[in-house]
Order: C-alpha cells, then structure tokens, then sequence
C-alpha cells in the first residue's frame, strides 16, 4: 500500500460518556477512495465528525492525521485551512448571507490561510458558473441566500459544488446519497471522478451500494460497534447488499 494521506490510529470517540469509536484505525492513501459502510449506530457519523474537528467530537486517545501531520487540536477552519473537506448528511440553510459572497469569502479564507494570493471576483464568478452548471443549479437557485429554500436533493447539490469549488486534499463525505434521485446520484458520481487524482482522496460514508455503482471505491471498510471489522475491494458492497451486516458485525463483539 501506498503511504497514507489519512492515517487514523487507535481512535477513541466518547460522546456524553457513551463510547462510540474503540480503538479504530483506518488508512487511506493518496490517489484512492475509500468507502465506510455500517449499520446504523455503528459511528460512521462521529469518525466524519472526528476527523473534521465537530467541537464535542474530541477523542479520548488515538491520533488523526493528513500528509503525515496531526490535526488533533486543531479547529474546524484550520483543519479545512490544509484540505479538509467534510460533505454534511444534512446541510444547514444560512438565511440572509448571499450565496456567492459566503462562498468566495470561504475559499479565499483557506487561501489566505495557506499563504495563497485571493480569487478575484470575476474569476470566482467564472468558475461558480461553470460548476453550477455541472451539478444542476440553476441560476435563481444561486441568487438565494445560503441553501435557504433548498430541497434535500438541491443542498446536496450546493455540498457537491463547494467540493468542486475548494479542491480539498482530502474529501469525507458523510451519506451524501442521502434522499438522492438516480440524476442526482450520478451528478454526485461525476464531480468525485473528476476530481480523482494522485494527490487527492475521498472517505465516502453510505449505507447503500447504490452511490459506489457511481463512485468506485478502492477499498471498502465495514464499521461495526466503532471500528473496522472487515475491508474487501469494491466487490464487497455487492456482498453486503446481499447478505447484509450481520456476516461480519459479530467480529465486533
């Protein structure tokens, strides 16, 4: 295996005093996507939060790491600041902020953070357009405040559209299939394979093999009582759809 550009160790998640992720460890190398499927109440949700820097989502022990460096400790922007990307299960709306100027403010942040010259406007707005397009908003969507008024399926799409937009070094996406039609579905598809790259990589979180038919993971991890209890090659979502979790969730126990 390649070296890793996520390395997690040893993860040790307590939410409220009830432990959610034991001992978890789990690599993913640049240049690959990797897939976490789980039952429900597995952790899949707080190892993305984990990682992402959510406050109230600290590990008790074990260490978390991008390009060989810790980002325990860190806070959310500083972790997006070195290419953290994290796709919500259900993006928030925020009324009365323009869509366009939250974005652009965003990226030139992590760019102003990195040492990085800003996005002029005229550039951003060529960009914008052009990845709007890509993911199927359309321009009175735009025009509306953040996701205020959005659908499910059209925050998704926002999600999708900031993730081509930031280029992040590496993407976590948490159940962005969530409530997603076939279209939206392959659109999703579409901007992960685009930005498949060897210095770039992706921990798409699902419950379905519905999503990887269009994003084709590398490895696939089944998560069970909050750590890895089997990995496969992408073969291994056609196996769990049909069997089901509870072949290797008694490893768990």
């Amino acid at each position: 295996m390649r070296n890793a550009m996520l390395n997690i160790e040893n993860l040790t998640v307590e939410i409220e005093g009830n432990p959610i992720l034991d001992s978890l460890s789990l690599s993913v190398p640049a240049g690959e996507v990797h897939a976490i499927m789980g039952p429900n109440g597995s952790g899949k949700s707080t190892l993305s939060y984990t990682v992402a820097g959510r406050p109230g989502y600290e590990p008790v022990s074990g260490d978390v790491t991008l390009d060989g460096e810790s980002l325990i400790g860190l806070e959310p922007d500083e972790r997006a600041a070195k290419g953290v990307f994290l796709s919500f299960q259900s993006p928030v709306a925020i009324p009365g902020v323009a869509t366009m100027n939250f974005l652009r403010t965003a990226l030139n942040a992590q760019r102003a953070a990195r040492g990085e010259d800003e996005v002029s406007s005229a550039d951003f707005l060529k960009v914008f357009r052009t990845h709007a397009q890509t993911v199927g908003l359309t321009p009175d969507k735009l025009k509306r405040p953040f996701n205020d008024g959005f659908s499910g399926g059209e925050k998704k799409r926002m999600e999708m559209l900031q993730l081509a937009l930031f280029q992040p070094r590496f993407a976590i996406m948490d159940e962005t299939d969530s409530g997603l039609d076939i279209d939206a579905l392959r659109m999703v598809g579409r901007v992960v394979n685009e930005l498949r790259s060897p210095d770039r990589g992706f921990l798409v979180i699902t419950h379905y093999q519905r999503l990887l038919e269009h994003v084709r993971p590398d490895r696939i991890h089944v998560l069970a009582g909050g750590r890895i209890v089997h990995s496969g090659g992408p073969e291994l979502a056609a196996e769990l759809e049909e069997g089901g979790y509870e072949q290797f969730t008694a490893e768990a126990a």
